[in-house]
């Protein structure tokens, strides 16, 4: 990688994005894997492994706030410091990454607080019966300590990826994946902890990462630096990070609820079995997401860049390779789960009748997956090129004024009442993919007219 910022605005767009993208996909891939292998080891606690699973689903909201929240100040700050480094304006991006510092810092102390008084409250309400509360407690009380190795090491993180060090990025993730890989089994199994040892394992390992990332940031590898003279918080430096960090705060956050409705619906037709389907119904839904987003994040430092930089065709350019990469991998992941259903289900437990329920809800959960690649593509680009407002609004549509209502819509209109609920999931996709391409079209044009004007 050359020493010079400008490689973003100068090398081949293609080549480029393979460069940067790559790297980022692998780290969301590593990334789901804290959890991923959790809940793999969780589900086959000799005795009590499918409530125990099902236990640690039910934290799953919570834990996608604490990721959101990271999301909402270093997925806002991150293009926004791309796009000053495309102007040449490297004092307001060191700004951006010292508010941002700051402000999850901030962030994670209120979190952790809140968590640790209120976990088994906000855990019977999302869904945790009288049989699984006690594996969630367990669970959350130890994970709401590493709060801010979460906040610190995904929200920064952004910076590094946007930067277009996406080596070092992965290697964050990979860094503490690793760690949890080996831990995992010692604390959960060695040790006889339990659910108890899966979240110590995973705020261990999430704390190396975390010392990784801003030990770069302080380093002399890095363009922007953390500098103690930017830590105070500027509101006209945080906020506009945090409107544009709206977006994915509302993806993630919004999972949250969606989740709540999803669990609370679920085991009023299915049961704690419907329940401990959709823990892993989420889980390879997120499993198969994740290269999306990394495609996004590869996407983004070059489009924040040049967009800066007044390069529309390059703008242009790099939306069109990430649309084409984000369909066709939809496409295939799509006709994977709808083939092989039970092979993804297998993996996160040894319950046949559980891998037989959720192989057949997984194909009716995923019936549109293969347009997701669209509506990540667009997604993520309205937010590289700092349009807030789309970013927010398509992000909203999808999840409350589609998904949320037809939760509880759909089962009134087919016999299978619990499969209703699982198919109110691609009725909205489809319809929310429709609407994010429509508001593409016109958004995107303005912006690249605005930069052919110079405004």
């Amino acid at each position: 990688m050359s020493d010079n910022k400008e490689f973003l605005g100068t090398e081949p767009v293609g080549k480029l994005l393979a460069k940067l993208a790559l790297p980022a996909v692998v780290s969301q891939l590593v990334n789901m894997l804290y959890n991923i292998v959790d809940r793999i080891y969780i589900g086959h606690i000799p005795g009590e492994g499918s409530l125990a699973l099902t236990g640690v689903g039910v934290c799953m909201p919570i834990i996608m706030i604490i990721s959101a929240f990271a999301a909402l100040v270093g997925f806002g700050g991150a293009p926004r410091a791309s796009i000053f480094m495309g102007k040449d304006d490297m004092e307001s991006a060191e700004k951006t990454l010292g508010n941002c510092f700051t402000m999850q810092i901030l962030i994670s102390i209120l979190l952790t607080i809140i968590l640790l008084i209120g976990n088994r409250s906000f855990l019977m309400a999302f869904g945790a019966s009288d049989n699984t509360i006690e594996y969630a407690v367990a669970y959350m009380n130890i994970y709401a300590i590493g709060t801010i190795f979460v906040q610190l090491t995904l929200g920064m993180n952004a910076f590094v990826t946007g930067q277009g060090f996406s080596k070092t990025g992965m290697l964050t993730v990979v860094i503490g994946a690793i760690c949890n890989i080996i831990l995992d089994p010692i604390f959960i199994f060695v040790l006889h902890l339990g659910v108890r040892g899966a979240a110590l394992a995973t705020i261990l390992s999430q704390g190396v990462s975390c010392i990784w990332v801003i030990s770069f940031l302080l380093g002399k590898k890095t363009f922007l630096r953390i500098r103690r003279k930017n830590l105070m918080p500027e509101t006209k430096i945080i906020l506009p990070c945090m409107a544009l960090g709206v977006s994915t705060f509302v993806m993630q956050a919004s999972e949250s609820v969606i989740s709540v409705c999803f669990n609370s619906s679920l085991l009023k037709y299915g049961g704690d079995v419907a329940v401990g389907a959709m823990t892993i119904l989420t889980s390879v839904m997120q499993f198969a997401l994740l290269p999306l987003q990394g495609l996004g994040q590869g996407a983004q430092p070059i489009t924040s860049y040049n967009y800066g930089a007044g390069n529309a065709e390059r703008v242009k350019k790099t939306y069109r390779l990430l649309l084409t990469a984000s369909l066709s991998y939809s496409v295939l992941i799509w006709l994977a789960v709808q083939s092989v259903p039970g092979v993804f289900a297998s993996v996160f437990t040894s319950d046949v009748s559980l891998v037989d329920f959720t192989a057949k809800a997984l194909r009716i959960y995923c019936g549109v997956m293969f347009l997701f690649g669209i509506q990540i593509a667009c997604q993520m680009t309205f937010v590289a090129i700092g349009n807030a407002v789309s970013s927010v609004i398509v992000a909203v549509v999808r999840k409350f004024v589609l998904l949320l209502p037809l939760i509880y819509i759909v089962p009134h209109f087919v016999t299978n009442k619990t499969n209703g609920v699982y198919m109110a999931e691609p009725i909205a996709d489809a319809m929310a993919v429709t609407f994010t391409v429509i508001l593409f079209v016109f958004q995107f044009r303005k912006a690249i007219r605005g930069m052919k004007e110079g405004v």
